[in-house]
Formats: C-alpha cells, structure tokens, sequence
C-alpha cells in the first residue's frame, strides 16, 4: 500500500478523436436504460462510460473495451487524509492497511476466539492512549504484544493477497492521499464474479486483525518519508499555501506523535462513518458486458447503507500578499519550488490553469522549455498544475546548474511568469498544445487501465466527466489574451517558496522501533470463505501465445530490415529504429545523444527544431544502454513524413555549437554530482559492484578528465555517423509494413555498406566465493539493505521453474518473504526476492533480496532474511496460489501493439524463436513442491552472498555489519567512477 502525493504533470484526461479535430462536437451528458438499469453517459465520449447511481447511493462507472480479456478495477472512497481527525491525523491512511486484514468470515480460523483477544486489544491501545507516564506505556504496550501474540494463533495472514493472486489478479495495492482512498486490482474478466465476492465481504465488516505489526509498516513508510527530501518539500509548500485547510494542516502519514497513539475505535468510527456507498465509486475498465456487469455490482452492494456524509468544512485561505519562504534540509540536491494557490478542480479557472501549466512546460516547446532548459540556464525547470477538489495549484520546480545560486533559479523562473504575463510566447503554441492534448487522448484510450484511472479520478475531485472529454475543444477556443489576462490575475508575488538545501534536517523526530514479538502467520490455513471463493464458476479463458512468424510482418527498406505491426485502432504510429551498438562501445555515445536535444543546423536552431516536432504533434528520443541504442519517434501518420525528414534534417546535419558543449559538460558534472547524493543511485552501483566487481557497467562512464577533453566535434560525428551502423526499423502504426517500407526508404536512407561496429568493452560477472559487505554511508534514518548473488548460466528450460520460484518466494505480497518479513516480524515497509533472468542467452542469473528498514532494526532483518535464503520454508498452500496465479496471468495476458516487437528482440537475445510463456504455461502445472526445493538447493542453499548496504555510519555499526561478510566500505569514487 503506498500513500500517494498525485503529483499530475499531465494536464488532461480522457479521449477525443484527432481525425475528428474540426468538426464541432457536443459533450452532453443523456440518460438512457439497458439491461434494467438507468445510467447517464456523455455524447461524443470514445470511451462510451456509463455512469450509474444505485439505489443506495453506490457510484458505478463503467468503461467496456474488449482488447484483453482483463479489468482494471478501482473502489474508491471520497475520504482521505483531509478529513482525518485532527487529534487522530493518518488514520486514513491506517484503515487503508487494515482493509487488507480481513473480515470475520474470511482471516480467521476462529472468529469466536478471536474477536475477544481483539476486543481486549481495542481496550489496550485505548489505555495506552490515555496514559502519559512512560512506565505504565511500556507495561501497557507489554500486554498489547502478548495479547497480539494470542490473537494472531486464530489469524490468516495475507488471506486476501491469496485469494486475489488465485484468481490472476494483478497490482494488489491501494493508495491515500489528500481526499481519496482507492483500492485496485486488475483482474481476469473471467474472474469478476470472485472478485465482486472478495470485495463485497471485504467492506461489509473488515477486522483490524494484527494491528501492532502492521502499525510498524506504516511507522516504516513514515521513516522512509522523513528520508525523502521531496516529500518534505511537497508538505512544507502544502503548509504554507494553505494554513486553514487540512491540505497544509495534515499530512498523509500523519504526525510521528499520532502514529505513536493510535485507536483502534477511532478508526472504526471512520470507517463507519465515511466507507457508505453514497461516498464510494467502483470503476471497472476493461472486457465485460456492462448489461450484466452492473446487475452483478449492484446484487454485491446492495447491502451497504447510505448516511449523511459529515461536510468538510474550513476558513477561506486569505490572499498571499508577499512571498512566503520556507527551508527545507536533507542530504539530496539543492532545488527550489514555488507554488501559487487557484480555485479548486471543479473550476474554470482550473482548466485554464492546465493550459497554462502546459504553455510553461510541455516537454518541448513551452516557456521553461525553451528557455531555461534547451539553452541550459538551469539543470532543470518545470511547471505543472496540481488540482484538488477545495483549491488547486500551479506548481514551478527548478534545479540549479553547477555554481548556480538558488536565488538565480527563482529569478529565471520567475523571468519567464512575466514572459507569460507579458504574452512573449509563440502565438501557434495553444493550437500545437491542443493537437499534443489530443495525440495523448488517442494514446490513453487504448490502455485500459488508463481509461479506469482518468475515471476515477474524476470522481474523487468531483470533475465533471463531460468537461473532461471536451477538454479538447474548449481549450482550442482559449484566447492568448484570455491566458495573458489569467496570468496577470493570479501569478505576481502571491507565492510560497521553498527552498530545498544541503545539510542536517535536525527538525528529523524518527518512529522508534517498538518491542515486537514475531507472530503466527498460518501459512497453511484457508478459512471457508476462501474455499467458497475458489468454487465460484468462472469461465475457461483460452490463452493466446505470441507467434513471432504471424504476428510480425517482415519487409525491406532497401538494405534495412522492417518488422512490423499494424496499428488497427488509431492514426498513432511509433517507430524505432534499433542499433546493436551501446555504452560498452563507445562512452561517447550516450552523451552525443543527450548533445542531440541542444543543437541546430545551418537552417534551424534547437529551439525552431522543438517548436516544429512540438507542432507537429511528434517526438522523439535516442536512448543508449549497455549495448543497444533505439531512435524512438512517434506521432499522427498523417505527419508520419513530415516527421521523419525533421529528424533526419536534425541527425544529418546537426552542427557543433560550442556553448551547448560547454553547458551540457556543466549540466553532466551537475547531474553527476547529484546522482552522488542519491540513495537509490548508491544503492545501485553497489549492486552492479557485487556481480561485476570495480570496473562494472554502473561506473563505466567518462572519467572527469575525458569529459572535459571532449570536443563538439567528437560527438557531432557520432550522430552523423550514427544512420550508418547496420540497424533494425520497428514499426508501429496504421499502415502494413510493405507500405511503411515504400514510404520510409526515400526518408530514411541507408548506406550500401554498413560500417563495423566498434568492438564492446565486455564485463563479466563475478564468481563469489565467500560472503562480502559492501556499504556505503548516508545519512538517513532508514537502512538499505540489497542481497546478491551470481548464480548459473541462461538455461530456457529453467524458465517455469523459476517463474513459480519468484512467484512462491518473494514476488508478491502473498509470498514467503513479505509474509516473514513485514506480516509476522514487522520488520520493513518493503521486501521482496527474485532469481533474476539475464537478457541475453550467454548472461547468467542473479539473486537479489531486498528488505529497506529502520537502522535500529538491520540486524533483526538480515537474520529474517538469511533464515529464508537459507532454508526454504515449505507451505503447500502458499504453492498453490502460485502456481495458479501464473495460470490465471497467462490466461489473460495479451502481448499487443509494438510490445510484440520488443517481445520478439528479448527472446532472441536468449536465443528463442518462440514465445516461452507457453513453456511456463505448460509446465508450471505439473510441478512439485519438490521441484522448487530441488532448485534451491543447487542454485541458492549456503550460497555466499554479497551484503549491499546504504545507511548511517551514526545509525549502524561497523562491528555488526563485518559478522556477515568481509567488510569493505566504498567511497563514492569507488562506487561512481568519477
């Protein structure tokens, strides 16, 4: 479960027709009956959503595509931190968590003995609420662990993750933020009838059942929050915009003193009080008949309820009349944000307000882009509307270039609103910005969890859906005297800014790790309800396999090879063009790639080159990995050779500028330093030093001499030379490949001959003989904890076995390693284990286990940890749903669209001509527990493993950390290689 912050930089949601552009459509809303239901829709909405409200109040919206025979489902709650009591802040976010935990039918062995240690419990936490004096808190919280302890014997842990993974489902999560609260899960839409069971018992009387150890995941996600510098920017923006609403009053996660004293009957109260189907939606999009689907919703819920809603209720916020500073402290990189406060969602003003966020940043030709980013004033700048139901926000977030103050960075962001006031912007750019809107309208409604999000969205914020699906058109009225006079109505010195800065947060108050003992999981144990829910009919769903010789049309552009797949659907086409060659080649390559965005040639500037693709509602990108570089363009086939020649004019003849090369060198020290400062990015050079050793693919990079001995010309001839190396052309897009072929090989000319590629630097993995620990200072509260280990060489006919391994193991929240480590032992927010697949066929495998923890906690968890890498625990139970949630996946699983074509490329770097899902499919039904264990004990049982680990040398000691391994502390020299 995860506490989400919406940060939206997409302006718009929802589809619209491109080929229909000109033509003026009416977005009305209509009601009309089938299959015995009323429902309301808008006309002209391609995603033909029917909008149903139940006699008891109950939202249901409802979106039918049949692509793949799955449904993204959300059930969504109008209540979230913003009207969490204030004596109880983060409560919305405890109930989330605890609507995993079950019900009195489903989660217990025996509910009759279980409910009175519960009720004891209630009592508990109500006395250790009350109780100030610390003495009788820790007797108290004593008998709290004991009678939890007694309790958890009659508890199932993670029965609901079981019987969700049973039925194939997918992304069992859920998230709260300001004022929602959603569940989701992705299903089979074979499996809707189990679902709807599942959901219906889940909301009808859910049993905070093993509460103490779930509080201390969610003192983990808190931990892990006073790590993250962003979120604190975020909290401390949100504070100062809005002192009287509970957007700036309470955060998500709460206050640490609140986590500390929790109620039980607090949040029984909020559950009661707010979870009634006049304040619940259920979206579903995806493959059903919404005639039949709407009958089998409703005979669900109709048990639920309605009652009075308490309104939320806060002062106006007053003006901001001058600037409002704030500081934030962490070990990140310096950055600013400021942000300006707006009318809520439902507003007008909101939706100029999008377009605004747009004119000022759209990846490509808005003000920040153009003028801040492409002439690299500054590392990076942008600007991105933020729209909640009570008031909104213009968002503007910038980062310094290397000896840039972050007073400079607020002037040039600050230059470029009275640009916006001033109307010095491109007078096409809101017409470029509503074909762009509608490009990603085209794209968004071929995704079906797309569609379910945009809906669910709208019905949190209370955005009329209507305005949504003629966003389009309205915005394509919009004035730019009418965006000029908004500018100047809302944007002067009426902001909040703070400044994100280097050094000790000593504000940091940490969630102490409280005394837990281990409780009982029941890994074995299935209540009746879970077997009910099994024996519901389901129908038989047919899996279809990739067949790369049908499904990939193949032809020729003069010497190139063209694999294709038609676009059946829309105007939108996706090319790639696909070079064998990558950083192993050459360490120029990817930074003539990134040099590509800031050049111009005799005829055009960077800037003419963005404004023109921006236009044509087009982009494109070169990406470089270890050994392959893929051109990417996409756009309208309309544009399709527009397109092309734009970028071949770009690649052709780019000319070298010497100021862009001495701002990328700039801008790449910069980003340099910064990834220094970056846990995640320490992290992971660490990992690639335990498979790969010193010199690893991480820290292959240009050393700081050989960047700034790099010349313009260096790199000018690399994207010259580039078109030059034999390369694959995938296709996309609505035309057959014979057509793509005849259209593109005038537009993209290849040589007769080919030129070599320079030879790969090659790296090798590792053979690890003995146990190692690599660690890495940070100064944090949390630990970072990664397990490594190099394995066997590629071997296709493992794949099953190693497919139901992860999924057994440590692939889910229903595995052995989420179930030992987080429900019984409380000890991390997130864990997990894989057995990594190489991608190429002479790769070799990996295991990697990951637990992120409370420093005071790392020794608990690397024994939790080594325990279960040592000797696998057996459940048959737990094997079962594995084996059928990879059955119930591959059912259902539809590879379409060009990921056929990034599917065929993975299987041939194995070495398949094939897809290998059938070979799972087929295999995985016939193994044994036996199988698993027989494959653990070659490829993972007393295995050496090397320890990867980030924290503060304040927080853990040395002397611990050498009992498991020969110790090496790196500098970030030795990690980064610069």
């Amino acid at each position: 479960m995860v506490s989400n912050f919406k940060i939206l930089v997409a302006f718009i949601i929802g589809t619209v027709s491109v080929s229909q552009a000109q033509v003026s459509k009416k977005y009305e809303w209509k009601q009309a009956s089938s299959g015995g239901y009323t429902y309301k829709y808008v006309t002209n909405d391609p995603t033909q959503s029917r909008f149903y409200t139940l006699k008891n109040g109950l939202t249901v919206i409802l979106s039918p595509t049949p692509k793949q025979p799955r449904i993204q489902t959300f059930i969504a709650v109008k209540a979230g931190s913003k009207t969490d009591p204030a004596t109880h802040t983060g409560l919305a976010h405890y109930l989330e968590h605890l609507m995993f935990k079950g019900t009195d039918k489903y989660g217990s062995l025996d509910w009759a003995k279980e409910k009175p240690l519960l009720d004891k419990i209630d009592d508990l936490y109500e006395q250790y609420n009350s109780t100030k004096d610390e003495a009788k808190r820790k007797e108290i919280y004593k008998e709290i662990d004991k009678t939890s302890g007694e309790a958890a014997k009659f508890a199932i842990a993670n029965e609901y993750d079981k019987m969700m993974a049973m039925m194939g489902a997918q992304g069992t999560n859920a998230f709260t933020s300001f004022e929602q609260t959603v569940y989701t899960e992705d299903i089979p839409s074979s499996a809707a009838d189990k679902f709807l069971a599942v959901q219906a018992e889940r909301f009808r009387n859910p049993v905070f059942r093993i509460f103490h150890t779930e509080l201390e995941a969610v003192y983990e996600e808190k931990n892990r929050g006073l790590d993250n510098d962003s979120r604190k920017v975020f909290e401390a923006m949100f504070a100062a915009l809005f002192p009287n609403n509970n957007y700036g009053k309470q955060t998500t996660l709460g206050t640490v003193e609140h986590l500390k004293n929790p109620s039980l009957k607090e949040i029984r109260k909020y559950f009661n009080t707010y979870y009634v189907p006049n304040n619940i939606g259920i979206i579903f999009s995806g493959d059903f008949n919404p005639d039949q689907m709407i009958g089998k919703i409703d005979k669900s819920f109709s048990y639920l309820q309605p009652k009075t809603i308490p309104a939320y209720t806060f002062s106006p916020e007053k003006p901001i009349t001058a600037p409002v500073v704030k500081e934030v402290f962490g070990p990140t990189p310096e950055s600013i944000m400021i942000g300006f406060r707006f009318p809520g969602a439902t507003t007008e003003d909101a939706q100029l307000l999008n377009l605004v966020g747009e004119i000022l940043t759209n990846g490509k030709a808005g003000l920040f882009d153009l003028n801040l980013t492409k002439k690299q004033k500054m590392l990076s700048a942008g600007a991105f509307a933020y729209t909640l139901k009570d008031y909104s926000t213009l968002i503007l977030q910038g980062n310094p270039i290397k000896g840039q103050s972050l007073d400079q960075v607020r002037a040039l962001m600050l230059g470029e609103i009275s640009k916006l006031k001033k109307g010095e912007f491109d007078n096409e750019l809101i017409t470029s910005i509503v074909n762009n809107l509608k490009k990603s309208m085209l794209e968004e409604n071929q995704n079906y969890s797309s569609r379910a999000n945009n809906l669910m969205d709208a019905f949190t914020t209370g955005i009329d859906w209507s305005n949504r699906v003629a966003m389009a058109d309205k915005l394509s009225k919009i004035t730019k005297k009418q965006i000029v006079d908004f500018a100047n109505k809302y944007l002067s010195d009426n902001y909040v800014i703070v400044y994100k800065r280097q050094g000790e947060d000593k504000n940091i108050v940490k969630v102490d790790k409280p005394p837990i003992t281990p409780v009982e999981v029941n890994r074995e144990a299935q209540s009746p309800f879970l077997n009910s829910v099994a024996n519901i009919p389901s129908n038989n769903v047919i899996p279809q396999w990739t067949d790369y010789n049908k499904d990939i049309e193949r032809s020729k552009s003069g010497p190139l090879d063209v694999l294709s797949v038609q676009n059946k659907e829309n105007s939108i086409f996706r090319i790639y063009y696909r070079y064998n060659i990558g950083s192993w080649n050459s360490k120029l390559l990817p930074v003539a790639a990134e040099y590509l965005q800031f050049l111009g040639t005799d005829k055009r500037s960077a800037e003419q080159f963005s404004k023109e693709f921006y236009k044509l509602a087009a982009s494109f990108s070169i990406k470089t990995s270890n050994d392959v570089t893929t051109v990417s363009i996409s756009g309208l086939q309309e544009n399709f050779a527009s397109t092309i020649k734009l970028y071949e004019e770009l690649i052709n003849n780019c000319k070298p500028d010497e100021a862009a090369l001495k701002g990328l060198k700039e801008r790449l020290k910069k980003t340099r330093e910064n990834a220094k400062l970056n846990k995640a990015a320490i992290l992971q050079g660490l990992v690639n030093y335990a498979q790969y050793g010193a010199k690893n693919p991480f820290n292959n990079v240009l050393s700081d001499a050989e960047l700034d001995a790099l010349t313009a010309q260096q790199l000018v001839d690399m994207l010259h030379n580039l078109g030059s190396y034999e390369h694959t052309v995938l296709y996309y897009g609505p035309k057959t490949g014979q057509q793509l072929a005849a259209e593109l090989k005038p537009l993209h000319a290849a040589p007769a001959s080919f030129k070599a590629f320079p030879s790969p630097q090659v790296f090798t993995k590792i053979k690890q003989d003995k146990n190692e620990v690599l660690f890495a200072d940070y100064d944090m509260v949390q630990a970072e904890i990664e397990w490594v280990a190099n394995s066997t060489g590629y071997n296709a006919s493992a794949t099953p076995t190693i497919e139901l391994f992860n999924n057994y193991f440590g692939g889910g929240m229903s595995t052995i390693v989420f179930q030992t480590i987080r429900e019984s032992k409380a000890l991390a927010y997130s864990t997990y284990a894989f057995y990594n697949t190489p991608p190429k066929k002479d790769g070799t495998y990996t295991m990697t286990a990951y637990v992120g923890t409370q420093a005071d906690k790392l020794n608990d968890a690397v024994s939790a940890m080594n325990e279960l890498l040592t000797n696998l625990p057996e459940s048959e139970k737990v094997f079962l749903v594995g084996k059928e949630n990879i059955r119930k996946s591959l059912e259902t699983e539809r590879v379409t669209d060009d990921d056929i074509l990034f599917s065929y490329f993975s299987a041939q770097q194995k070495g398949l001509d094939y897809d290998i899902r059938k070979n799972v499919y087929e295999s995985v039904n016939n193994m044994t527990f036996a199988d698993l264990r027989s494959f653990f004990d070659k490829e993972l049982k007393n295995k050496p493993y090397t320890y990867c680990i980030v924290a503060s040398e304040k927080r853990v000691k040395e002397d611990d950390l050498k009992k498991y391994g020969e110790f090496k502390k790196l500098s970030l020299q030795e990690i980064f290689g610069y």
